[in-house]
């Protein structure tokens, strides 16, 4: 049974804690983002093989199956993202392009809008094998983090444009995705 999409604008967590999971991305260091990405990856990925891994505790949330599904998958857009937003893609064709394009709006990268809950129904999260999930997922968290630890200081400060209108630095939008990897440890460790 799909869960209710949510339709929330979460960027408001670069600008103030996030009351439910408790990040606090003033408190991310751009340094610290690959290390505590693969943690968090890495504690979804332990669930995800655990007996419970696809109960869901109710009707309205993901099992820690669906969770770690959707984080590979953010993984994956982000190591997308971030080489794009850097400007690092162009110097590696070997980043798989998860989006369905980038197009340039205002001189910046403006990425097509991605819909997480389509995504888990269509790809059908909650019936997908949970140790192959797990497994790439930590190869998907492998991968972001190298492309975020190779992003020089200088470019850093680059911008970015999502689907919907919302700007982002490079630096930003790697704490951004950060808080969505540490909310996802949130909701199966409750």
């Amino acid at each position: 049974m799909p869960i209710a999409p949510d339709t929330k604008n979460w960027t408001w967590v670069l600008d103030r804690a996030c009351p439910a999971c408790g990040f606090d991305a003033a408190r991310a260091s751009f340094a610290d983002v690959p290390a505590l990405a693969v943690g968090c990856a890495g504690r979804l990925a332990a669930v995800a093989r655990g007996p419970r891994a696809r109960v869901r505790p109710d009707e309205s949330t993901w099992s820690p199956l669906e969770y770690a599904a959707h984080v590979r998958d953010v993984c994956r857009i982000f190591t997308f993202r971030v080489a794009v937003a850097a400007g690092s893609a162009a110097r590696d064709p070997r980043l798989p392009a998860y989006d369905a394009r980038v197009d340039t709006v205002d001189g910046m990268p403006a990425f097509a809008d991605w819909d997480q809950d389509a995504t888990a129904v269509a790809d059908r999260y909650a019936e997908q094998d949970p140790r192959t999930v797990a497994a790439e997922l930590e190869l998907a968290v492998a991968r972001v983090a190298a492309v975020i630890a190779a992003v020089p200081e200088v470019d850093r400060e680059r911008r970015v444009r999502r689907g919907d209108g919302s700007t982002f630095t490079v630096d930003s939008l790697v704490r951004y995705f950060l808080h969505d990897l540490a909310h996802h440890v949130h909701d199966v460790d409750r």
